[in-house]
């Protein structure tokens, strides 16, 4: 049976950083793009109508902030994660790191520490490192084939300076969905040493079957006044370039202290055609979601199987979440340099290094599975002629 996901969109010459920017990026020639976390999928034909009517109107004047569009972001969040927020806790953002960077912009001072779990999602490191903080890694525990966090070492690297805790989950890119047991021990950790915790959970739509997305802030009250949640429709909906996000965050002091910073740097506005397609989306796009999520689960398994027949030196790890899959190319012998120029020389194959998510993931790859099978297909068979040189 056809799917939707088959069609295969033609993205180049469509200003798209994923296929436009590619071989100036890698320094090759055409090369297979599954690298930066971007579907090739088009949005639910409900967002896509929702935007035409709007621009139809042609008058893109300054927004106010619309009740209809708090209204979906609580029933969304209410149907798919049992969660119940109110619209005051609602802070509306252009995008989920530039948010991030602000929370550690406000709640923190120069030299003050914040910890991260790598391998994690690249701009983790910059949003701390450039504002003159101190990043502090608490590297997740790899056994050959599960991640686990480790908690023994992050109660080592806390003290006095340390104020913030950079959670990724789902986790990018090892595409971990934390359990309600591995949360609660993270949140007494939190609780014990007073940190405040920014929960990255952009990711948080896609799932896998046999897994629970919980957010960070339903553990307990008190993780409740403690964390600000970073959420988007963006991943789940293919609508990165709107540049529409937000914050939940319950607790007033926080809320009004990150509300008056946002307005002092002039950044408390927000895109009004992704406030638009962000209402359409969650009020009507949970059909499209739930035919997307059957269709990566078929990718991922295709990948699955395709690379243990053909390439097996390369090592799946299981994704419970996200529809990045994470490779580990070990058994390859490759340093992560000598491994990105073979997959561009000789793959002709744009896959994110994972050197770029930290050390830790100096011998792994991430590969983009939101693409046809066909896609998928052509960078399997791109893969499998490279490795087969090897022998």
């Amino acid at each position: 049976m056809t799917s939707r996901f088959d069609h295969v969109e033609n993205r180049k010459g469509t200003n798209s950083m994923k296929w436009d920017a590619v071989d100036k990026l890698y320094e090759g020639e055409d090369l297979w793009p599954m690298w930066v976390a971007d579907m090739d999928f088009s949005a639910p034909p409900e967002v896509i109508k929702a935007i035409q009517e709007e621009v139809g109107r042609g008058i893109f004047g300054y927004p106010v902030r619309s009740a209809s569009v708090d209204s979906a972001v609580q029933s969304w969040l209410k149907k798919r994660l049992s969660w119940e927020v109110d619209a005051d806790e609602l802070v509306y953002t252009s995008g989920v790191v530039p948010a991030i960077s602000q929370i550690i912009n406000r709640f923190t001072e120069p030299g003050d520490k914040v910890i991260i779990q790598p391998p994690v999602y690249y701009p983790f490191f910059n949003v701390v490192t450039n504002q003159d903080r101190q990043l502090i890694e608490n590297p997740l525990v790899f056994d050959g084939c599960h991640y686990r966090m480790d908690l023994e070492h992050l109660r080592s690297v806390i003290d006095h300076k340390t104020k913030i805790l950079l959670l990724c989950s789902p986790h990018n890119p090892v595409g971990r969905v934390w359990t309600e047991e591995e949360l609660q021990k993270l949140a007494e950790i939190c609780i014990e040493h007073d940190l405040l915790v920014i929960s990255d959970e952009i990711h948080c739509d896609i799932i896998f079957k046999g897994h629970q997305h919980i957010p960070t802030a339903t553990l307990s009250e008190e993780m409740k006044q403690r964390t600000i949640t970073c959420m988007a429709p963006s991943k789940t909906f293919n609508l990165a370039g709107l540049q529409t996000s937000y914050t939940i965050i319950s607790n007033p002091a926080l809320r009004r202290k990150f509300k008056n910073h946002l307005s002092r740097e002039f950044l408390n506005m927000f895109n009004s055609i992704g406030a638009v397609a962000m209402e359409a989306a969650y009020n009507e796009g949970e059909a499209w979601l739930e035919e997307f999520l059957s269709y990566l689960q078929e990718n991922v398994q295709f990948v699955k199987t395709y690379i243990e027949e053909h390439m097996p030196k390369i090592k799946v790890i299981q994704p419970e979440g996200t529809y990045l899959l994470w490779l580990d190319c070990s058994d390859l012998a490759m340093t992560a340099q000598e491994r990105k120029k073979w997959l561009t020389a000789q793959a002709k194959l744009a896959l994110s290094n994972g050197i770029v998510f930290g050390k830790e993931g100096e011998p792994f790859e991430r590969m983009n599975l939101a693409c046809s099978r066909d896609s998928v297909k052509e960078g399997l068979e791109r893969l499998k002629k490279a490795y087969d040189s090897l022998k």
